[in-house]
């Protein structure tokens, strides 16, 4: 019988490091075959914009994402799987979200990390504020119809 994974699941202010997140994942292991990541950066929207200012609930948005991805667990054959989220100012160029899921074969991490990516930007408990390039605060961001579209797919 597979061991049961424990997903980690972060939000933090502070930026994290792709390659040691992967080594945390892998470190010692001869039975993961694929490693998927996905790396979400904050764009500058053709020079508009200044930062994106990431404001969430502590405690409600761990349990949600913790959530989404016990349910990748369920879904897909994984040995490992990490999701950590920024929140606070971030500039452009800078990273916002990354998942890390890793799996015997490439195409059960390929999926899980989409879906729990395509959670994320459709249904995670982030608000996003634009502080724009000319000084001027921007606006709540809402979220977009593609990514609720893109989330629907993964509904049982």
């Amino acid at each position: 019988m597979p061991a049961v994974v424990t997903p980690d699941v972060r939000i933090q202010r502070e930026d994290f490091d792709i390659q040691s997140e992967i080594s945390r994942l892998t470190g010692g292991r001869a039975d993961i075959g694929a490693v998927v990541t996905f790396t979400g950066l904050c764009r500058d929207e053709a020079g508009r914009l200044a930062a994106l200012e990431l404001e969430h609930y502590p405690g409600m948005a761990e349990a949600e994402i913790l959530r989404i991805a016990a349910e990748a667990v369920s879904r897909w054959p994984l040995q490992g799987l990490t999701a950590i989220h920024r929140y606070g100012k971030i500039a452009p160029g800078e990273n916002i979200v990354l998942v890390v899921a890793a799996s015997a074969h490439r195409q059960a991490a390929f999926e899980a990390a989409n879906f729990l990516m395509d959670y994320l930007k459709s249904r995670a408990p982030f608000w996003k504020k634009e502080h724009h390039a000319d000084g001027s605060e921007g606006g709540w961001v809402d979220a977009k119809e593609a990514d609720d579209e893109a989330a629907a797919r993964w509904r049982r």
